[in-house]
């Protein structure tokens, strides 16, 4: 069994146990929950901004532990000072380390929008992202079937989430390309095999509609790799454990996003 498919399997549980332990009329109390979203797609248009989606993630299956003695609130505000546009916050315990209560600390202290990333099977996640203080949600196609994502989609929207649908080949954007879905971003890493490659972005831009705002996700290390992907269209750029790996990842994040300013 694949990584990815001991991750959906282990999310199965996960969600029967939420649904038992914090049922949806519980979630829908959250004071975030009728807090109205920012908007990931107007902040990553932001000229002021670098486009930047900057991530914190404890660990991951194929890296181990990459950084788990750092505040999720010190790091997410040092990120927002540095100019990122949004924030990704890893909200998958069993694999990444993460947890609601990281998006929770994030959104206390941060204005900017905030996507939760996790590995989203069950209209009762995009519920959940809402009462944590979410502002989109990741959907990845690798993993749900069409008509589970414009289902997930239309929830999202009916709560005012955004909703970004992940992609690593040509063949798994088809499918959804008029599924209503706000950004469209490309994973350059594998999730079956964990292999990156930032080409893959540039090999899928050309399919992907001009009116979607497109993300590059993973293997995202220079800042002229950014200036190149954006002639290719890309509006947005996730990046996680290239700051991570850093002692202060915030830090990190400040030295890329200065060096992508002077390139521009």
């Amino acid at each position: 069994m694949s990584v990815l498919k001991k991750i959906v399997e282990h999310k199965k549980k996960e969600v029967d146990q939420g649904k038992s332990q914090y049922p949806i009329k519980l979630l829908e109390q959250s004071k975030w929950f009728a807090s109205p979203a920012e908007s990931l797609k107007k902040h990553l248009r932001q000229k002021d901004k670098s486009g930047i989606i900057a991530e914190f993630k404890r660990k991951s299956p194929s890296k181990g532990v990459i950084n788990d003695s750092v505040s999720v609130g010190q790091v997410s505000a040092g990120y927002v000072q540095a100019g990122a546009s949004a924030l990704s916050i890893l909200t998958d315990h069993n694999f990444f380390g993460g947890s609601n209560e990281d998006l929770r600390e994030a959104r206390k202290i941060n204005q900017c929008p905030i996507l939760r990333k996790d590995f989203t099977i069950d209209e009762y996640q995009v519920i959940e992202a809402k009462s944590t203080g979410a502002d989109a949600i990741l959907l990845i196609a690798a993993i749900l079937e069409p008509q589970q994502v414009r289902q997930l989609t239309d929830v999202a929207h009916s709560i005012g989430l955004e909703v970004l649908l992940e992609v690593h080949s040509v063949e798994e954007l088809y499918p959804h390309l008029f599924t209503p879905v706000d950004l469209i971003g490309v994973n350059n890493r594998n999730l079956n095999t964990f292999e990156v490659n930032p080409d893959t972005s540039k090999k899928i831009a050309p399919f992907i509609p001009e009116e979607v705002i497109k993300i590059s996700e993973s293997g995202i290390s220079n800042p002229k790799t950014i200036v190149e992907l954006k002639s290719y269209g890309f509006e947005g750029f996730l990046i996680g454990e290239n700051f991570m790996k850093h002692i202060q990842p915030e830090l990190a994040a400040k030295e890329f996003i200065n060096k992508l300013g002077s390139l521009q």
